[in-house]
């Protein structure tokens, strides 16, 4: 079936693209539905009647189709792996994947080029299955950058607008310095493994070990070490970082959403932007073997997720907000896997595929109901006017806070408590790091209680907000007034279901210190490696001491609990902040630093983006281009006409001249050989 599960996709893609424009809405409607739907329908099939049946140990289904490249001892197939991570993402992507394909037909409706729109949805949904099923580096590579095509198509779809461009353009380049990075990652782990499959491969009668199972049988590289291990991490994390907008690469993510809002929700908060970790957990067995690189992965992902947090509560445009909060999600996700919890940090990615999803398909409808306003500070009073939007939103906005219960609140407490009681960090960064992801959750809670107050609650500043020149659309929407209104049954759906799932979907996490029994954690166990206690680097001896505490520490029930309760209290202090800030003064401004996003484009575009381009155009053109190659090139073109130029006097035509010159180079020879 996984063949099917992905190539679904790709024949509604071929069909919407080709024959859409000529066939009309309702065709591609039902293509572009129904394609996700039958690799939902089949990835249910195969995830609960084949891979669930299977022993623990033994959850693995691999179907080669053929063999891609083989070299020697390096070979690639194109084959896909089934088992318990590649099949836990594709129930969320082809689920939610088939809920935002319902949802956009009522967004598009009307739009040129709808289907187009879905033609590329339907590419996405194809190179993202095949990312994640991938059994190799070198076929994730090719969902890798598949995504990262239809990311680029999908983010630029309204081709007549300025700024879509651009961020197509901006998240298209981002994204290529990592896989820079990725690739190069790639080639030094096949040089010291002499795989790159994620399971066991016969070649040539002889049995290679998978890339895992080898890295698996590697020693421990501790905190400063830089061997080989440390560095094919770290190069795959650079990957990472570019696909799931980590710091510093995380600048692409926030512009993105130029795109239509359902390619916000499908791309940007549940599937492509989870694909880096993905990658990081796929690739445990190599991260936990080298401590250097965990720090860096928690590290980086704590400082994104503090960074992001503060940028995202001082944004006005709807979407941004949730980028934001995107952005600082993936670095919660990031800062799990760091400290080993890598079950953990795919908890977080699928509970924020529920809840994010539904904020980013609320917000859709939300401008959708105010005619394509998205500046919060120009709603108000909305939760009336659009009562479905209303509820469904609320509940994603608790479930992000972590509001007991709900989702978020599952797997945010669970990645607090794993950071806390982890036994592989340097003392005290734990603790550090659990304060920067417990001020991160404050945070969450307050900007998200600041997007629902100012867009639902309080005055309605719509009626004003056009009449003094500062529509989010500028002039264009100056002329008419606003009249908020619920969107259709086709999108408001989506967003109950999104919303069932955002406060059930939590509960296959819960954990044994309140009567679970952490079916997440356990289902993925076989394929998640474990990360080693903190090794003395100098020494190479691992503190056992310490080692114990922490594992005393993580069977400690009742601290356990203790943590759960500051928890609940950090949710419900951040919406309560929230609330009494922006309900007393929605319009509360904001610190301009935190409005601006710290600088960093304007940065970038000083220190890296100018320079280039000075260099470019001064040198590698205007003196390289121009006047060396260039220059080389047309001064040989001129030497040979020239050199023809003077050679046709020679060629006069005229039998006497020719006569002459024979005449004259007889003497010389005469007169030559006579006085030798």
């Amino acid at each position: 079936m996984l063949k099917w599960i992905t190539f679904a996709p790709l024949i509604g893609a071929l069909l919407c693209g080709f024959l859409g424009k000529k066939l009309g809405e309702k065709f591609v409607s039902f293509v572009a539905c129904g394609s996700v739907g039958i690799s939902m329908v089949l990835t249910f099939i195969a995830f609960f009647t084949k891979l669930l049946p299977l022993p623990e140990n033994k959850r693995q289904i691999t179907e080669h189709f053929f063999t891609w490249i083989e070299v020697g001892t390096f070979r690639a197939d194109f084959a896909y792996l089934l088992d318990p991570l590649s099949g836990l993402y594709l129930l969320f992507i082809t689920g939610v994947g088939l809920l935002i394909h319902i949802y956009a037909t009522g967004y598009m409706h009307g739009d040129e080029g709808f289907y187009r729109f879905f033609a590329y949805l339907n590419l996405f949904m194809f190179m993202m299955l095949t990312l994640v099923l991938g059994d190799n580096l070198l076929l994730l590579f090719v969902g890798w950058e598949g995504v990262g095509l239809c990311s680029y198509l999908l983010i630029g779809y309204y081709i007549e607008r300025k700024e879509a461009g651009d961020a197509a353009k901006k998240a298209f380049i981002v994204n290529r310095i990592g896989d820079f990075g990725y690739s190069i990652g790639v080639m030094v782990a096949f040089t010291t493994f002499t795989s790159i499959s994620f399971v066991d491969k016969e070649i040539g009668g002889k049995v290679i070990p998978s890339l895992l199972s080898q890295a698996g049988g590697q020693a421990v590289e501790g905190v400063g070490m830089f061997g080989v291990m440390t560095v094919i991490a770290l190069l795959l994390f650079v990957g990472a970082c570019g696909k799931s907008a980590q710091v510093p690469l995380f600048v692409w993510l926030p512009d993105a959403m130029a795109g239509p809002t359902p390619v916000s929700a499908l791309i940007h908060a549940a599937t492509m932007v989870t694909a880096g970790v993905y990658l990081t957990a796929r690739c445990s067995a190599i991260f936990t073997k080298s401590q250097t690189a965990m720090l860096m992965v928690a590290v980086i992902g704590a400082f994104t997720a503090m960074f992001a947090a503060t940028i995202g509560i001082a944004q006005n445009d709807i979407k941004k907000v949730l980028a934001y909060s995107t952005v600082s999600q993936l670095g919660y996700m990031f800062l799990a896997c760091g400290v080993g919890a890598f079950s953990a940090g795919i908890f977080h990615v699928m509970t924020h595929a529920f809840f994010k999803a539904l904020l980013f398909l609320g917000a859709g409808s939300v401008i959708h109901g105010m005619h394509e306003e998205q500046d919060i500070r120009h709603m108000g009073g909305l939760k009336k006017y659009m009562p479905w939007t209303f509820g469904t939103m609320l509940v994603g906005w608790l479930a992000i806070s972590g509001v007991p219960l709900l989702s978020g609140f599952f797997s945010k407490d669970e990645i607090l408590w794993q950071i806390w009681a982890s036994n592989s960090l340097p003392p005290g960064l734990g603790k550090t790091l659990w304060v920067l992801a417990a001020a991160t959750a404050l945070l969450t809670a307050v900007y998200m209680t600041r997007l629902m107050v100012l867009t639902f609650w309080g005055k309605e500043r719509f009626k004003v907000a056009h009449g003094d020149g500062h529509g989010h659309h500028g002039d264009k929407a100056d002329h008419h007034a606003i009249h908020p209104h619920e969107s259709p049954a086709v999108m408001w759906v989506p967003l109950v279901v999104l919303a069932i799932l955002s406060v059930v979907g939590g509960y296959v996490g819960v954990s044994a210190a309140w009567g679970g029994h952490n079916q997440i954690e356990h289902f993925l166990a076989p394929v998640l490696a474990k990360a080693a206690p903190l090794t003395d680097a100098a020494h190479g001896a691992v503190g056992a001491a310490s080692a114990a505490a922490s594992e005393a520490v993580h069977h400690d029930f009742t601290t356990e609990r203790i943590f759960t309760g500051i928890s609940v209290v950090i949710a419900f202090l951040g919406i309560f902040l929230g609330w009494q800030m922006f309900t007393a003064k929605p319009l509360r401004k904001m610190p301009r630093l935190l409005e601006n996003k710290y600088y960093v484009d304007e940065f970038y575009d000083a220190a890296i983006v100018t320079p280039i381009q000075g260099v470019s155009k001064n040198f590698l053109w205007r003196i390289l281009d121009v006047k060396i190659i260039d220059g080389a090139i047309n001064g040989i073109a001129r030497l040979f006409g020239e050199t023809g130029s003077a050679m046709r006097f020679l060629q006069t035509g005229f039998a006497r001249s020719y006569a002459a010159i024979m005449l004259v180079g007889a003497i010389i020879l005469i007169l030559y050989f006579t006085f030798r």
